[in-house]
């Protein structure tokens, strides 16, 4: 961590900021600190490990210059999330352009391995089912359930109110009946 820095200082916010004033040492410092997460969030949304690290590097690369337009009105890792997103978005979108198939989210991560066959197939059904959601809806559900976040959480990555949070999760499991 950058020297001479007190804990307080060395908070992902406190980073970021001196990062956007040209600290390279604090930038440094801020990619070490959150680079597993930008991985683990584009593994998530992607379930491809060698594109999780493409969008990581994409990332981090953006994150040089977008650093200085983080306010900090929100926590880092909100915004960070959301800027990892957009990248994840992008990929995806050009993936389609090329007729690719964008590889299958899986809720299933390492450490959540399930116990049989059928959990795995289960599972896989209903993440396949949250992929054919329109956009918010499945934004929300992923953030929900799949990363565990709050609603106020995904509201402020949204950057929508939490009511409309519900309401996109609450119109997603209606739409899910229909599909499973």
């Amino acid at each position: 961590m950058a020297e001479n820095l007190s804990p307080s200082e060395t908070s992902p916010e406190a980073l970021a900021k001196l990062a956007a004033n040209g600290d390279r040492q604090a930038f440094a410092d801020l990619i070490d600190l959150q680079y597993d997460f930008i991985f683990r969030v584009a593994y998530k949304w992607l379930g491809d490990q060698g594109d999780a690290e493409d969008i990581t590097q994409t990332v981090v690369i953006k994150l040089a210059k977008a650093v200085r337009q983080f306010d900090g009105r929100s926590k880092f890792s909100s915004w960070l999330y959301r800027v990892t997103l957009n990248v994840v978005r992008d990929h995806q979108r050009q993936s389609m352009r090329r007729g690719r198939n964008v590889e299958a989210l899986s809720l299933v991560g390492v450490s959540h391995t399930p116990s049989t066959q059928e959990d795995q197939t289960a599972a896989n059904e209903i993440w396949t089912a949250v992929r054919q959601l329109p956009e918010k809806q499945r934004d929300a559900m992923l953030m929900i359930y799949a990363e565990e976040m709050s609603h106020a959480e995904c509201a402020a990555i949204m950057g929508c109110k939490e009511k409309t949070v519900s309401w996109y999760v609450h119109e997603a499991k209606k739409t899910l009946k229909g599909l499973l």
